[in-house]
């Protein structure tokens, strides 16, 4: 069912980097029927904005500063479920994407194809269908014919899978407590938590599981 019927589109931006902010808006800009009515530059500040506004699609960074996008998705679609949430990432669709979907995001789309593909997106998630790109469709077919046994990582919660791809890209537990503003503690429960779910003995093994999994890049 089109939810839009030719009327303009309303649109919120969440993203922790103001010059990509920028270029959305300028993406936006000369489009007929959508308009940026407002911007977030951390997850509070993108539940509190969507609690102001009345609004038709949501661009949200999977990455906050403060908490994951994925944690604010969850809470946005608890508060406001008529709003389609398009997801943006600099991480491959094979990464995020399956997880995104799952926590109700409306579609997800890689931060380097959004030139191309953002317009189009946009009006698709606004109209109530979902977003895929074609990468993603065809990684999901692939994924129906995979052992799901394997698949020991869908087991994890949202930080503990942020903990994986981290520690599987080469960043040590202080350097990722300071980048998802954390203490080192946390970060450590989150590791040990994750290597007991998943059946792994040490660092090592994990980065070979995330390897293997095409997690990390």
């Amino acid at each position: 069912m089109n939810r839009n019927n030719g009327k303009t589109i309303k649109v919120l931006i969440a993203d922790d980097h103001a010059i990509v902010r920028e270029g959305l808006k300028q993406i936006l800009a000369d489009t007929t029927n959508i308009v940026v009515e407002g911007e977030a530059e951390n997850g509070l500040s993108a539940v509190q904005l969507v609690r102001g506004c009345d609004s038709n699609v949501l661009l949200l960074d999977i990455s906050m500063p403060d908490r994951s996008g994925i944690e604010v998705l969850k809470q946005i679609r608890k508060e406001k479920p008529a709003l389609a949430v398009l997801m943006l990432s600099m991480h491959r669709e094979d990464q995020y994407a399956v997880r995104a979907l799952k926590a109700g995001a409306s579609g997800y789309l890689n931060k380097q194809s959004a030139p191309a593909e953002l317009v189009n997106a946009i009006r698709q998630v606004a109209s109530g269908r979902k977003y895929i790109s074609p990468e993603l469709a065809q990684q999901l077919a692939n994924q129906v014919s995979d052992d799901r046994d394997e698949v020991l990582h869908e087991s994890l919660s949202d930080r503990e899978f942020q903990t994986l791809t981290m520690i599987a890209s080469g960043m040590a537990v202080s350097d990722i407590a300071a980048e998802l503003a954390l203490s080192v503690k946390t970060v450590s429960m989150y590791r040990s938590r994750l290597l007991a779910k998943m059946r792994l003995r040490h660092n090592a093994e994990l980065t070979h599981y995330a390897i293997k999994h095409k997690l990390v890049d």
